[in-house]
């Protein structure tokens, strides 16, 4: 009895406080843009504010389901979407920071949050009252004259339902709960144990002769990396890109090279409080018992329902189809940096922690080029200029830093985006330097959707964050070329999401299927190397020359260098993601018989090892792409043929860029996305312009 008090008194506290008057989250924000005030955001006021939230959107959903007039797209359909404003708020800048800035606490919250939400979706759409409603507007969508972007709301909603377990009898919705609470219980579990691992490891150097080979720059980084955790004079490094890259690419140390590189794949197979293999497991089982449960043959079906592969046998006709040509270039590849190593007098046989080295070796001694000649062009803020100027002459935006708006970090940047007629467009933050309670990677994400409410157009709130290589105390950031890529690459997902124009939020910006999402991102990759951009923003961080075209030349020259074991690598992680979620048995796997048997049966060369292996493939275990990491590719076929309307015409053509701003960044997933596709290029894509820009063919 005094546990039940002492229960009910908590809940009374927590209901008490989740009006809180100081509460930034109990109101909209009163910042310049609506921008969210870190400045007065405490860790306090989440649990109360996501409290509150779920409390009005309940409201608000009741006054939906009990409404007494007929259903109607108006009083069901479209309030539906109105719904959660609230809860939005306060979710979208919890799980931003979380992922940006989180500690014990952040975690302990995620972990109480998670529950909370899962149970609140599940109560929104296995609501009957509800559900009948919304199926009574759909049987009668034929005779409504309804708008694309209307009948793309109602289509999305009602499968919502169904796919959410509508159409469950009583014990199946209440199995499928339990399903949903400990999914996303696991979900937070698995990434929390990859970032802990990523934190966890560190390669202490005392002796200065074991920094052969390394560049300057990474040495520097390794000394203040050494300084900041209390080791001055040693040199540390990380399983962060930016510090663990370049040791593979050139520490003459191979023990250490090892060292470093089983550190990084074994993340999360390590037998301690963060080993994942159980982990991941118990969530394939449990998605493959949800599939089955709504009616589905496999996971993997239930995910492709919504996307443009629409089933699992496109995803491997496609991978199956790159696999062989690129598994041969592969092997070619390995052969070729075997043959440098006989060369050099070694008897050993190349292994994974030896392709980085002496892939850069060959590249130097083919091309004369190596990723070092680069960095000094690549200084950070000229390559954010750069993609800011891109994005100007393609769609005439311009990009005005905001200093007194508050951000949540210093390393973060603030921007407003504008149009061509100085119309306001959005907002941009930036954050890209790696730090501990940083989870690695690239993203870009929303504090705010663009949608219309009461006839005026809200504008987005975007951020794009990265984990690149750190200013020292000597030089400033300068990137490596897949750094630059990546900026330009998440930039293009904040275009789609600054340029969305559409009416609904279900709609807005990245709402899209997951393999379409990553065209506009994808995309924007093509113009970080074209000569004419390169001219605009590579100049040396010292005496601001701009790149030399002999140097641009060799850019152009090694494009197709090492592509095997970049596509191979890549499709092996792809593989792997289906085949975990074509799963019929609901039992848990011994992760990694199971990855092994999934590698061994593509063929897979010991010399490479799959870009994720199950433990720390967050993607699919602790993000969204579960079933979909493939979307990459399937996205390059749609990048790869949209580009060559850019060539054909210009790469800043504004007839073409304003189609595809029109077609595709701003439409959002307003309609079918193949239909969007065919109204800016005129046909379907073709795969040739791929295999030719991977040199595949």
């Amino acid at each position: 009895m005094k546990s039940v008090l002492i229960l009910i008194t908590a809940v009374v506290l927590l209901m008490s406080c989740s009006r809180q008057p100081d509460n930034p989250f109990s109101r909209e924000f009163d910042t310049p843009f609506g921008t969210p005030p870190f400045d007065r955001i405490r860790e306090a006021h989440f649990l109360p504010a996501f409290q509150a939230g779920i409390e009005d959107e309940k409201r608000e959903i009741e006054a939906i389901a009990t409404h007494p007039e007929t259903p109607t797209f108006a009083n069901t359909l479209e309030a539906l979407d109105r719904t959660g404003e609230s809860l939005s708020r306060v979710r979208d800048v919890f799980f931003n920071l979380y992922s940006a800035m989180t500690n014990d606490r952040m975690d302990e919250i995620a972990k109480q949050v998670s529950p909370m939400l899962s149970k609140h979706r599940d109560d929104i759409l296995l609501d009957e009252r509800l559900f009948r409603r919304v199926k009574a507007v759909y049987e009668e969508r034929e005779k409504l004259n309804l708008q694309p972007e209307q009948a793309m709301l109602l289509e999305k909603q009602y499968k919502d339902f169904v796919r959410g377990g509508a159409n469950l009898d009583p014990a199946g919705k209440e199995t499928l709960r339990k399903i949903n609470e400990e999914l996303s219980l696991l979900s937070l579990k698995f990434g929390e144990n990859v970032l802990k691992e990523d934190n966890a490891f560190e390669l202490v150097i005392e002796d200065s002769a074991d920094l052969d080979g390394l560049p300057e720059g990474a040495v520097a980084a390794a000394a203040e990396a050494a300084s900041e955790r209390n080791k001055p004079g040693k040199w540390i490094f990380t399983l962060h890109k930016p510090s663990l890259i370049p040791f593979l690419q050139y520490s003459k140390r191979r023990d250490m090279r090892e060292k470093m590189f089983k550190a990084y794949i074994m993340r999360g197979d390590n037998g301690n409080a963060q080993d994942n293999k159980a982990v991941a497991s118990r969530i394939a089982s449990l998605r493959a018992q949800k599939a089955a449960l709504l009616g589905y043959p496999t996971y993997a079906h239930f995910a492709l329902e919504e996307s443009m592969a629409a089933e699992p046998g496109q995803v491997y006709s496609l991978l199956r189809r790159l696999w062989k040509p690129a598994l041969k270039r592969a092997a070619q590849e390995a052969a070729s940096l075997q043959a440098l190593i006989d060369r050099e007098g070694s008897s050993f046989k190349l292994q994974p922690w030896d392709w980085w080295y002496y892939a850069e070796k060959l590249k130097k001694a083919e091309y004369d080029l190596d990723e070092e000649m680069l960095r000094p062009y690549f200084k950070l803020e000229n390559v954010i200029k750069g993609v800011f100027t891109v994005a100007q002459k393609l769609y005439g935006l311009s990009f005005k830093e905001l200093r007194n708006l508050p951000v949540y970090h210093p390393d973060v940047q603030a921007f407003e985006v504008t149009d061509a007629d100085g119309s306001h467009v959005g907002i941009l933050y930036t954050d890209y330097f790696p730090r501990p309670s940083k989870r690695g990677g690239a993203w870009m994400s929303n504090y705010r959707d663009q949608y219309r409410k009461d006839g005026k157009n809200i504008r987005p709130i975007i951020v794009n964050v990265g984990n690149f290589t750190k200013p020292t105390s000597e030089k400033p950031s300068l990137l490596t070329l897949e750094e630059v890529e990546t900026l330009f690459h998440e930039f293009g997902h904040a275009l789609h999401g600054l340029l969305a124009n559409t009416t609904y939020r279900r709609m807005s910006g990245t709402s899209v299927p997951r393999d379409f999402v990553e065209l506009p991102s994808q995309i924007m990759e093509n113009w970080a190397k074209e000569p004419e951009v390169l001219k605009m923003y590579a100049r040396h961080f010292e005496t601001d020359e701009p790149m030399p075209d002999a140097l641009i030349d060799k850019i152009r020259k090694s494009s197709l260098f090492n592509q095997g074991f970049a596509t191979t690598e890549y499709l092996a992680a792809s593989f792997l993601d289906m085949d975990w979620h074509v799963l019929t048995d609901t039992t848990q796997q011994d992760a990694n018989t199971f990855e092994k048997k999934s590698l061994d049966a593509i063929g897979l060369i010991p010399e490479i090892v799959t870009r994720y292996r199950t433990p720390h493939f967050r993607h699919v275990f602790g993000g969204g792409y579960a079933a979909g990491y493939y979307s990459y590719i399937w996205a390059e076929v749609l990048d790869a043929d949209a580009f060559e309307a850019f060539r054909e015409k210009g790469l800043f053509d504004p007839e073409t860029a304003g189609a595809f701003r029109k077609h595709i960044l701003s439409a959002g997933g307003s309609e079918d996305a193949m239909t969007l596709y065919r109204r800016f290029r005129g046909a379907e894509p073709k795969i040739d312009p791929l295999l030719k820009k991977r040199g595949l063919i």
